[in-house]
């Protein structure tokens, strides 16, 4: 399977955000690509009060776009993540859909980025909801994708509980800022494949944003063996391409079979006090 990860600097503004995402898309999916992933926030990155004011349902003008999109490249589109709005609550909310523009997966942020390194303060629970339901599925009868959105990536349950599900990709859209970006960013990433032995997707955001923070970039490829395909580099939006194996998967899974020699009888999460 040929896949592809997108890299934007985005602000609130909804139409060209879209736009730019479409003359990105394009591209890939004329190379062949069959699964695209967009960034976190790619609809609307902004100051938390005007986030909340471009806040929509999950049948909003994001997915309406996505599914447009979808359906015209004949793609499988993961629409990075948008505000949702659900009654008096707000999520950050990744939606995957496939190539006839139908809407297949919805995954609400588990982890929500709350820290203070320096100058960096982050305080997503000031805004949205914490999901809790992980999220994969099919998506050719062959792969399955594992939904996870940035901040998740610190969290290796979530990645080895999706691999456990049937995962052989997982996507990680992200705004990964620049305070860590560069000592923990790529990685993480090869360690939750290398660990997992499924490939890795993860959009990016790069730049300083309307909210002041400065973005790491490198949307990067990462297949099961820990090895970068791809890297879009710091700075500039852009596409990346890569293909994906799955007897290529399977064959790493058999020479090194960490998944088959897991232990879980053993394993007891402490006694918190």
């Amino acid at each position: 399977m040929r896949v592809a990860a997108v890299q934007m600097s985005c602000d609130s503004d909804h139409e060209s955000n879209f736009s730019r995402a479409e003359g990105l898309i394009g591209p890939a999916a004329d190379d062949g690509a069959e699964l695209v992933v967009l960034p976190e926030l790619f609809a609307s990155l902004d100051r938390n009060s005007i986030m909340r004011s471009k806040s929509e349902p999950v049948d909003g003008p994001t997915s309406s776009w996505a599914a447009e999109i979808a359906q015209t490249h004949s793609i499988w589109l993961v629409a990075g993540s948008f505000i949702e709005r659900d009654g008096d609550r707000l999520f950050n909310t990744s939606c995957l859909f496939d190539p006839n523009g139908i809407l297949r997966a919805t995954y609400r942020k588990i982890h929500l980025f709350d820290i203070e390194l320096g100058n960096t303060i982050s305080r997503e629970s000031d805004t949205f909801s914490a999901g809790d339901q992980l999220v994969t599925a099919s998506l050719d009868g062959a792969h399955v994708l594992g939904m996870t959105i940035c901040y998740d990536l610190r969290f290796p349950e979530l990645f080895r509980i999706e691999t456990l599900l049937g995962a052989t990709i997982i996507a990680v859209p992200s705004a990964f800022t620049a305070a860590t970006g560069p000592d923990h960013w790529e990685v993480l990433l090869r360690a939750r494949a290398i660990e997992n032995q499924v490939a890795i997707i993860a959009a990016a955001q790069w730049g300083t944003g309307p909210d002041g923070t400065p973005r790491h970039g490198h949307a990067l490829i990462v297949d099961a063996w820990g090895r970068v395909l791809a890297d879009a580099g710091g700075e500039g939006d852009t596409v990346i391409s890569a293909d994906i194996d799955l007897d290529e998967i399977r064959t790493i899974r058999t020479r090194l079979p960490s998944l088959a020699n897991r232990r879980p009888e053993t394993y007891r999460w402490p006694t918190e006090d």
